[in-house]
């Protein structure tokens, strides 16, 4: 059988299957997921597969699914597949992500994907992409300007997942079924195909159909291989690919100074030295691996990299989803990370107070050395402890602050401070205002009031000293 060999030579070229695996199937009742499960219920034996499927009603066609679930669910039983069904909600996950429907669905269904394969011990969820889909993809990144991780199309093999049909047309699937269609034995019988269709692949308002129905199948008409040639192209882009991905990896082991959930700090040392095309690649690989900074766009980062070789010390910029790219003294700060006001804390002295919110920690002891070393001023304070009093609050600003800021020699607007110190305004709120009853004594690591500083006659210091945390 062609189709078989050509199947079994590209699972074992990229090693998809081993003696003995779970395998999960994502079952459509189409035809390439139909001859899917097919192919592996023949290969069964050779590897001793355990197969599943998992059919998933995406809540968008409730007129089909019924059907469709019914028609894997018999095509299942008739050869001993376990078999799942799952509903999810697409319409309401991308009205609360931002997300189109087709991004809603993949995410969801690849989520179900990993929960079942999961509970099940699967090793591998088998999918039935095809040439031709590796083909669509292929022109829809052309056609959004990607580079060439983009135009690598789908991967036979990605950790679990496998992609058994990888290499074989759409044509040869549905000719191969069609052929087959009597001793598949496939229920419900009466359908001219032993497969469903689903209508939403027919219409040519989403933009995938319209390049498989009209622009494909006109490029088919020209050149019959070029699905063959475009996927010829696709392998040399991604074998060169997975060359220049060493080069990032290697590259991003001396890059990363911090790195968590929503936010991740580049040494701004070697990354303004690095060439721009594998500068790219290690800005797009920091995004894509840090789950709160994923869905950028090639405009973004080629912002990012002006910010990186023109951007002073200070200067930011903004980005979709609420991330913030800030290029600091030493590091590029890349984060989606949300600021919140501060609660209002007492600080008694001596003691320490922690604010949760701004990540950070100030503490107070008295001293009377006035010869002792104060060290850095954004971080270390000196005060008239006779003028402040032991008992100081600590908040974040609210509208009317003002002080006298030490060595200004005049009453200023906390505002107009913020503005002339150039701090920006989405961190406004996270800087710690610390008060002696209803007067500012210190805008924590930034500048002291002028009332309380220390003079020659003062006898007690208090000293504070602020802390960031992670």
């Amino acid at each position: 059988m062609e189709l078989l060999k050509k199947i079994k030579d590209t699972i074992s070229a990229y090693s998809m299957l081993s003696e003995g695996d779970r395998v999960l199937i994502g079952l459509s009742g189409g035809p390439d997921s139909v001859c899917l499960a097919v192919i592996l219920d023949k290969l069964r034996t050779d590897f001793n597969l355990s197969l599943s499927a998992v059919y998933i009603d995406h809540g968008l066609r409730p007129e089909e699914t019924v059907g469709e679930r019914e028609f894997c669910r018999v095509f299942c039983d008739k050869r001993g597949i376990q078999f799942f069904s799952e509903t999810i909600d697409v319409k309401a996950h991308a009205r609360d992500k931002g997300l189109s429907i087709q991004e809603a669905a993949r995410e969801l269904r690849y989520g179900i994907f990993e929960k079942i394969a999961w509970d099940m011990h699967a090793v591998r969820i088998a999918l039935g992409h095809n040439a031709d889909d590796r083909t669509e993809t292929f022109l829809i990144n052309l056609f959004r300007g990607s580079g060439r991780r983009g135009l690598s199309g789908i991967p036979p093999v990605r950790g679990k997942i496998i992609r058994p049909l990888i290499e074989v047309e759409r044509r040869e699937i549905e000719e191969f079924l069609l052929q087959k269609k009597g001793d598949l034995q496939i229920a419900p019988t009466g359908l001219p195909q032993p497969y469903i269709v689903d209508s939403s692949n027919l219409k040519k308002n989403y933009f995938r159909n319209w390049i498989r129905l009209e622009l494909l199948a006109e490029m088919r008409s020209k050149n019959p291989s070029v699905v063959q040639n475009i996927c010829r192209t696709m392998d040399i882009l991604q074998e060169e690919d997975e060359y220049l991905e060493i080069t990032v990896t290697k590259t991003l082991i001396r890059l990363i100074s911090r790195k968590s959930n929503d936010t991740v700090e580049l040494f701004l040392s070697p990354l303004g030295t690095i060439n721009r095309p594998i500068l790219r690649r290690v800005l797009r690989r920091v995004l894509d691996e840090t789950e709160g900074l994923r869905g950028m766009d090639f405009i973004h980062i080629e912002d990012m990299i002006d910010l990186i070789r023109k951007g002073s010390s200070g200067d930011r910029i903004f980005l979709p989803k609420g991330i913030r790219v800030i290029k600091d003294y030493s590091t590029l700060v890349i984060t989606s990370r949300t600021h919140q006001k501060l609660n209002q804390a007492i600080l008694n002295v001596p003691g320490e107070v922690v604010l949760k919110e701004g990540r950070a920690v100030i503490k107070a002891f008295m001293t009377d050395d006035k010869t002792e070393e104060r060290g850095d001023v954004r971080t270390v304070a000196e005060f008239d402890a006779d003028k402040t009093g032991a008992t100081l609050t600590v908040r974040s600003r609210e509208k009317g602050d003002f002080f006298y800021p030490e060595g200004f020699g005049r009453r200023k607007k906390l505002q107009d401070f913020f503005v002339d110190n150039k701090i920006p305004r989405d961190e406004r709120d996270t800087v710690p205002i610390v008060l002696s009853g209803d007067k500012i004594v210190w805008v924590a690591g930034l500048r002291g009031d002028e009332r309380f500083r220390v003079r020659p006659e003062t006898e007690k210091i208090l000293r504070l000293i602020i802390a960031r945390t992670s």
